[in-house]
């Protein structure tokens, strides 16, 4: 599949590291470094624009390393981009550690999935069928 982008950053286009990778790196693209303290949260720029085929979505998600290293995450992860927005891509960054956490121009911030999806028509219903699981909700089916 191919994506139109704009690329109006400092920075390469974001790209696969590896052959059977999902995600590709989000670089922050901004001109004076970004501190965030403990529990504080910024829209950090990425300088990319992009038009999505329709029954596509880009999600934005959280970088392992950055959460399980410094307590860095979206915030609203997955950030979804939908096919007709044509914006600046964002990333909303958390500090969810104890420390205060330092961004600066060209830093990996976030990783961008792209993803098929589709949209649901509703049917209203008096009952829905039975299964198994039931009504059984969180942390009904195990360890």
């Amino acid at each position: 599949m191919t994506v139109k982008i704009i690329n109006s950053s400092k920075h390469p286009l974001p790209s696969y590291e590896t052959s059977a990778s999902a995600g590709m790196d989000l670089r922050a693209n901004i001109d004076e470094i970004v501190v965030l303290k403990p529990l504080e949260r910024a829209i950090i720029k990425t300088g990319l624009f992009i038009a999505l085929p329709n029954g596509y979505e880009a999600q934005v998600r959280p970088r392992s390393g950055l959460a399980a290293k410094k307590g860095i995450t979206v915030l609203n992860a997955p950030g979804t981009i939908d096919a007709d927005y044509r914006g600046e891509i964002g990333v909303i960054l958390v500090n969810l550690s104890n420390d205060n956490f330092t961004i600066t121009d060209g830093d990996r911030i976030a990783q961008l999935v792209i993803a098929r999806y589709s949209q649901a028509q509703w049917e209203e219903v008096e009952v829905l069928e039975e299964t198994q699981r039931g009504k059984s909700g969180f942390g009904s089916t195990g360890v």
